[in-house]
């Protein structure tokens, strides 16, 4: 017996064990090709995964959503809240209950054409109700208030997983189209998350880096311009959410361009070169500048000039999601495994494969383009795969060792 406890305890004291980033990011990192290939060769008929009655792009996008991304996220919080918000940061026991049941959702989830109907319903919907209840306290004690948004940001994420999972349990095509506006619901939750957090994020480093390089620092947070742009944001999911008239959902639109154009011209990411000094920075800018494009294609589409209307769907999910994403990752990992911020040789293909994928993704909706159409969906996805493979087979060993000592 004693033996068995001195095992379970050298695994719970591991490394992998030691921050939230460590488990989730390598999760994350190793699902991506994992769901490449399984949605290529599902679209390809050579296996079922979705199950009877359940479209592919539904299932495909859930396990984008609260697959892969809902891993990253994850991992980020569990990592930059406790640094912000001066929080214990859960490990140990904690954060393998947490990794633990985020492999369960994905292996009931693959699995559930075998499955009794419910069951991944059921293991699926665990997993952010359990990191709220792990979070919950340790936010509401924090004096900050503004930390406590985040616990609002999971309980939509939850929301929206919930009635997903009520859509497609039911199985009938009214809620077939409940499950495709709650993950809808889901994608524009992340957008918010994205723009707030992403955005606060850039700005300090690349503030960081202008001074690193004996340059002006760019002006901080504007709290009105700020509180605008989230303002637009949530009036845009909105009509999103809720049929409005093109009109409205074209004026929206713009205004998210104007008014996340004007932040980012804040950020004075692009003078003075200072992301060509700072290559870790280049990711999150690019990111942004994406966003921006699925904003334009968001407008152009509700003018009805002949942008289909998912293009700004990719855009976002495949260019700004996944640039920054790669990018936070890789720094996260260096910044806290005591390595130094330099960038390693395979950041620059990784992130120009993840560029090329939307690119093509988008390329892959031309209308009539129809013939290549699946080809060029296939490629991206295969591209998209490959830049998160590569974080992954460039810093398995890192997060799963002994931080360095810092320097």
């Amino acid at each position: 017996m004693n033996v068995a406890r001195r095992r379970v305890q050298r695994w719970r004291d591991a490394p992998l064990w030691a921050s939230g980033f460590r488990p989730f990011y390598l999760l994350g990192a190793l699902y991506a090709p994992l769901l490449a290939l399984g949605s290529i060769g599902a679209a390809l008929g050579w296996v079922d995964l979705a199950g009877a009655g359940i479209p592919l792009p539904l299932w495909h996008g859930h396990e984008m959503v609260f697959g892969f991304a809902t891993a990253i996220v994850i991992g980020t919080v569990l990592t930059a809240l406790p640094s912000w918000a001066g929080m214990p940061e859960p490990r140990g026991a904690a954060l393998m209950l947490l990794a633990g049941l985020w492999l369960l959702g994905r292996c009931t989830f693959w699995a559930a054409p075998w499955l009794p109907r419910g069951v991944p319903a059921l293991a699926d919907l665990l997993l952010l109700p359990v990191l709220m209840a792990v979070l919950a306290v340790p936010v509401w004690r924090v004096p900050q208030r503004r930390y406590r948004w985040l616990l609002v940001i999971l309980l939509a994420l939850t929301l929206a997983n919930a009635a997903y999972h009520v859509g497609v349990v039911s199985g009938n095509a009214a809620n077939g189209a409940m499950a495709a506006l709650a993950l809808r619901g889901a994608i524009w939750t992340l957008i918010v998350l994205y723009a707030v957090v992403g955005g606060l994020l850039t700005q300090v480093f690349t503030s960081n880096a202008l001074r690193a390089a004996g340059e002006p620092p760019p002006a901080p947070p504007h709290p009105a311009l700020e509180l605008t742009a989230l303002a637009a944001l949530l009036l845009l999911a909105l009509c999103e959410l809720l049929p409005a008239a093109p009109s409205l959902t074209a004026a929206a639109a713009t205004a998210c361009i104007l008014l996340q154009l004007a932040r980012m011209r804040r950020w004075q990411g692009w003078g003075g070169s200072c992301v060509a000094r700072a290559p870790l920075l280049a990711g999150m800018h690019a990111g942004f500048v994406w966003l921006l494009l699925a904003f334009v294609l968001r407008a152009l589409a509700a003018a009805g000039l002949g942008v289909p209307q998912t293009a700004w769907l990719h855009a976002f999910t495949v260019g700004a999601l996944g640039l920054m994403m790669l990018s936070l990752m890789t720094r996260v990992a260096l910044r806290h495994t005591g390595r130094a911020l330099t960038p390693p040789r395979w950041l620059m293909p990784a992130g120009a494969a993840l560029f090329a994928a939307a690119v093509l993704r988008l390329a892959a909706g031309v209308p009539g383009w129809s013939a290549v159409s699946a080809p060029l969906a296939a490629l991206s996805v295969l591209l998209w795969a490959a830049g998160f493979a590569g974080f992954a087979l460039a810093y398995a060993h890192a997060l799963v060792s002994p931080s360095l000592p810092r320097r």
